[in-house]
């Protein structure tokens, strides 16, 4: 693997939870991070961040990018950088194709071109899965491209079915155990995962040009976008936080009974994916809601003994 794949896999140490944790069997522990790679790759592509985005451009058969990136400079990116970013989420479409392809004749189609690509050719032939939760997660990167604020909480949760819900179902997938109603549930607590993240950036989004706090909401709590930007949060973005903790927390609760339709280390897993959840949420509560001093994290005691909870009771 090249070192730029490198670079993109070790962010999996930053997440609110563990991506691929010790207690898995170990193609379990690969086939989480084949999917956690793509899901990386695919949003340091939609956001500016890949780590040699020429070299990313030349394996897909891209156009080279502009000479300046939002990541060398403040605010949203031009519209060179948004075309450039769109052709390369277009090029990880093309080779997701190849993915597939390549998984149904082996030997017969072109191999997918990015190292993190021609990682999930194994468990798609051995899962049997579909393009539709990777071509969703791609499509959400593209919506990055053009959409830039929510006008309604509704609006954030048609987001995430985008951003996160696919991932949960590529969990349950992976596992055998993806039913209509844990699908259900699945979405719940993924919805709630990626609303919980949104708090935690909300200054980091708001540098790249994005806000994900519902207008809406803005408009209820009296929160200006200037206020956002300050260095500490006011008495109204913190009210306005809070009120978002709870929604988040409500979906975390709506979808934490999954954890209950599973046994032995997948309940684990996903008891463990749900607290990270509740933990970030604590961290919030516990900075005053002021998201905008520092970027709040679980603590990782917390996490594990929300975790161990969750796993007794099964939600």
């Amino acid at each position: 693997m090249d070192r730029s794949a490198g670079v993109t896999l070790d962010k999996a140490s930053a997440e609110n939870f563990p991506v691929a944790p010790f207690f898995l069997p170990a193609a379990w522990r690969d086939d989480l991070m084949a999917v956690y790679g793509f899901a990386r790759l695919v949003d340091d592509a939609g956001d500016g961040d890949l780590a040699d985005p020429a070299g990313a451009a030349r394996l897909l058969g891209v156009a080279e990018p502009p000479p300046v990136t939002p990541s060398a400079q403040p605010g949203p990116p031009g519209p060179a950088e948004v075309a450039f970013r769109l052709a390369l989420l277009d090029g990880l479409e093309r080779d997701l194709d190849r993915v597939f392809e390549t998984a149904l004749h082996p030997g017969a189609a072109e191999a997918p071109r990015h190292p993190l690509m021609r990682g999930l050719v194994p468990l798609v032939d051995r899962h049997a899965l579909t393009p539709e939760p990777f071509r969703r997660l791609i499509e959400a990167n593209r919506v990055d491209q053009t959409t830039a604020r929510y006008a309604t909480y509704r609006d954030l949760i048609g987001y995430c079915t985008l951003s996160a819900d696919p991932v949960g179902r590529l969990v349950l997938a992976i596992a055998g155990v993806a039913t209509p109603e844990r699908i259900e549930l699945s979405d719940a607590v993924c919805s709630g995962l990626q609303v919980v993240e949104h708090l935690q950036d909300v200054a980091e989004d708001l540098a790249r040009g994005r806000i994900y706090l519902p207008a809406e909401d803005l408009a209820r709590f009296g929160v200006t976008e200037a206020e956002l930007a300050a260095p500490v949060a006011s008495g109204p973005v913190r009210e306005l936080v809070a009120h978002e903790v709870e929604r988040a927390r409500t979906l975390l609760d709506r979808g934490a009974p999954l954890v209950g339709t599973v046994r032995g280390r997948l309940r684990l897993l996903l008891a463990g994916f749900t607290a990270g959840g509740y933990a970030a949420l604590a961290a919030i509560e516990d900075a005053g809601y002021d998201v905008l001093a520092q970027q709040t994290k679980p603590d990782k005691r917390r996490l594990a003994a929300k975790a161990a909870a969750i796993f007794a009771k099964g939600r």
